[in-house]
């Protein structure tokens, strides 16, 4: 792997690297860079300078006073700062903004070569730095994909790494190494910390998490007693294109909301702000629309920092952090005029939207240049020192970025899909993966039977009291819910039970945020469409455990109702689609017995890590008969609590007997499909052309459960009957898979509902009896 090397080595103690043979192949074109000039520009400086007397630098030059605090005559202005920056401080923001310069200029260079394969510029923002030095280690700290520096000098001042092993840490990431301690090679993100929490390329995707993680910290102090005493911040940073967002603007609106109910909500909004959002020009509404939040009864306090002065920056954050850890309340902290220098990425086509001297004007606002000034000014370096300190930075980036794409990359699909969600969690009793019922016993259960929404309620209680992370969030779930499945349990587990506005991006990044936490979140939507409103947080939720390598896992319950018969609330309320990305699993049980063991299954995945999301349907929630009067739709409370249903079990209804030369049916189906199924055959009388017809009962929906597998080979017919839309329907997905692994015999076909909008007061558009019905009798032609 080789070793970094000081300045005062001429020779490389590693082989000749492919990206250091590229490099030499490609001098000409890497010499254009604007990056690699400005490079070269201050080391020129350094060069020419380092070997005067001090009395002799030309420090306030035209070139390196341009946007900082320098008067005309170069005399520096005299600036009040509220909180100063010693010695040791300004060293390290010295690093870290040197590092980040070069490591930028460096993932330029390996782009250019084919090695590098991300290039998103954080160059006129390397001061920011100085706002990590403000952050205490029990701060959670989400930043924005430019805020490197930030993520380098917090881990400089907790010590926690070298210089030299961060920068391989960060080089790693340019070239998606395999190595890559913060996403295992899959991606470039800044975190790595035990508090710093790895932030996609979505725009402010991690402000949700961050007030959830704010609104979550009292909250964890009183439900985990391992947790300390401590009294942390969330401090999360995005640009200022970020703003226009949906998702800060959700986040920001749920802390507001906080602070008028007076709810503790230590979060802390750092906008940087160079007026420009890739091509967009912010045009200064950043200010004024902050300039309008700070004001009023729900106005959030803003500071304002210089973006170009560190101890600006330095002052201001310490004043944003303090306030809201002194106040448990949202702050916003807004870096103004920062210089946005050589474009937002490498691919990023500047001369079509700036002029060339706005393009000028940023790349000469040179803020390193600045920092070293200002550090030879106070006497921590003098600029030999200086320049010997950028050699050796130097030296470790470019060593770094070599060494670093001689590594793997991840490139193997079957390690993708194994690293996209936890581990499955043991179950405490082996689970059957097919239970058989036959038609002369088949809900003959003993014990006292109620609909499935008791159960649920029961079984959401006994979860509350066996787990004490737990905590129940929701839309109106406090007073019960839209279908009374909490009723009561607000009383009996009072601040675990928690209404939230009806928002479902803050919802269910709330839930992120206590997952992250180490609480366990079970998140309550009212209805499956309202999750298309949250959907791409939920993709965030889904998304972390593979992005960070499994060291981020978000685990939560997440329940919703899906389907009913379609005669209340139109499409809006009984929508039978849905969102299934990888990552999680998706199940939906059609009677109460079965919910509770599933339910209690559930819990201890999430408890894992893992996501889980019930689907619930409406029309099932209260159901008590299947045929007539018969009450058969009850089931019995399962009493042990170790009594679980695994995602592997399906449960088979068993109607007729097997007839040399009849064919033998298998409906398969899930949640109300089930009951259509079963009413569908009495109503056939299992027909004249069959022998067995039996209805399989197939909970999950994200994959094809092993108790499934295990039969279908003993059908000749076998009928999909999915409750969704065609099209959008999972048991389509089964059909094809289990059809590639030929385990499916040549009759077999897939009905689903129709593909339209559901109409108020119609079933028309669901799948029916009717449905299955006819679908069966064309196999009897």
């Amino acid at each position: 792997m080789g070793r970094f090397i000081s300045s005062e080595s001429d020779s490389w103690d590693i082989p000749k690297s492919r990206l250091a043979a590229k490099k030499v192949e490609l001098q000409a074109e890497i010499s254009t860079l604007p990056e690699v000039m400005a490079q070269q520009r201050l080391k020129e400086f350094l060069e020419q300078n380092a070997s005067l007397e001090p009395a002799r630098h030309e420090f306030h030059s035209d070139y390196l006073s341009r946007g900082f605090h320098k008067t005309s005559s170069s005399t520096p202005t005299v600036i009040h700062y509220d909180h100063l920056l010693t010695s040791e401080q300004i060293k390290t923001i010295l690093d870290a903004s040197i590092a980040t310069f070069l490591l930028h200029v460096e993932s330029r260079i390996a782009a250019l070569c084919g090695e590098g394969f991300y290039t998103i510029g954080p160059c006129g923002e390397e001061l920011l730095s100085a706002a990590a030095l403000a952050f205490k280690p029990c701060d959670t700290v989400a930043l924005h994909y430019r805020h490197v520096a930030v993520s380098l000098a917090r881990a400089l001042e907790q010590r926690t790494k070298t210089l030299e092993d961060l920068i391989l840490d960060r080089a790693r990431g340019y070239v998606v190494s395999k190595y890559d301690p913060v996403t295992g090679g899959v991606h470039c993100a800044i975190g790595g910390g035990p508090n710093d929490y790895v932030v996609t390329s979505t725009l402010a995707s991690q402000c949700p998490p961050a007030v959830g993680r704010a609104l979550g910290f009292s909250l964890a102090r009183r439900l985990l007693p391992h947790k300390t005493q401590e009294r942390p911040v969330s401090f999360v940073s995005l640009g200022d294109g970020s703003v226009h967002n949906a998702h800060f603007l959700t986040a920001l609106n749920l802390a507001r909301h906080a602070r008028f109910r007076r709810i503790a909500c230590p979060v802390v909004f750092a906008i940087s702000d160079n007026g420009i959002s890739i091509s967009y020009k912010t045009a200064g509404y950043v200010k004024a629309l902050l300039d309008t939040l700070s004001h009023g009864q729900i106005g959030v306090p803003v500071f304002k920092a210089d973006g170009t002065d560190a101890w600006d920056i330095y002052s201001k954050t310490k004043q944003a952090m303090d306030y809201a850890r002194r106040r448990s309340s949202p702050v916003i902290l807004h870096f103004l005029d920062m210089p946005r220098r050589f474009g937002h990425a490498a691919t990023d086509r500047q001369h079509a939207y700036r002029t060339e001297d706005e393009i000028r004007a940023d790349h000469e606002r040179d803020v390193v240049a600045g920092i070293i000034v200002r550090a030879v000014d106070h006497g921590v370096y003098s600029l030999e020192e200086i320049h010997r300190r950028y050699q050796d930075i130097h030296k470790m980036v470019v060593n770094s970025l070599e060494v670093a794409a001689e590594e793997p990359k991840n490139n193997n699909r079957a390690c993708m899909v194994r690293r996209v969600a936890a581990p499955l969690v043991e179950l405490e009793t082996k689970s059957v993966l097919c239970q058989d019922l036959y038609e002369y016993n088949m809900f003959s259960e003993a014990g006292k039977r109620e609909v499935m929404r008791k159960h649920m309620t029961r079984v959401i209680d006994e979860s509350l009291s066996d787990h004490p992370e737990l905590v129940y969030i929701g839309e109106d779930v406090e007073h019960g819910g839209y279908y009374l499945v909490t009723d009561g349990l607000a009383r009996k587990y009072p601040r675990r039970i928690i209404d939230f506005p009806p928002d479902e991006t803050s919802l269910i990044g709330t839930a992120i945020g206590y997952a992250q936490l180490g609480l366990t979140p079970i998140v309550e939507l009212p209805y499956a469409k309202y999750l298309d409103c949250g959907a791409d947080m939920m993709f965030e939720a889904a998304l972390s455990y593979w992005l960070t390598n499994g060291s981020r896992p978000n685990g939560m319950v997440v329940r919703l109702q899906g389907w009913g018969e379609g005669k209340f609330g139109g499409n809006f309320h009984t929508h039978n689609a849905l969102h299934i990305p990888p990552g999680v699993d998706v199940v939906c049980y059609s009677n109460g017995g079965d919910y509770v063991r599933g339910f209690r299954h559930a819990v201890r995945q999430a408890k894992g890590g893992r996501i889980v999301m019930l689907v619930d349907s409406t029309n099932l929630l209260n159901l008590r008969h299947l045929y007539g009067k018969d009450r058969a739709w009850e089931r019995a409370y399962p009493e042990n609590n170790t009594d679980l249903m695994g995602f592997d079990s399906v449960t088979r209804y068993r109607h007729g007997n097997h007839h040399p030369g009849k064919p033998n049916v298998l409906i398969v189906t899930f949640g109300n499909g089930v009951v259509a199924a079963l009413q569908a055959i009495n109503e056939m009388k299992y027909s004249r052309y069959f022998g067995v017809v039996d209805v399989v009962d197939c909970p999950l929906l994200s994959a094809i459960p092993e108790g499934l597998r295990t039969i279908v080979d003993e059908y000749s017919h076998i009928l999909f009957a999915d409750v969704c839309k065609e099209g959008q329907n999972p048991l389509s997905a089964m059909a094809v898979q289990l059809q590639s692994e030929r385990l499916l015999s040549l009759n077999w076909k897939l009905i689903a509902a129709v593909k339209t909008y559901n109409p108020l007061g119609s079933t028309t558009t669901f799948l029916s009896k009717e449905d299955i019905i006819d679908a069966l009798k064309q196999w009897e032609k």
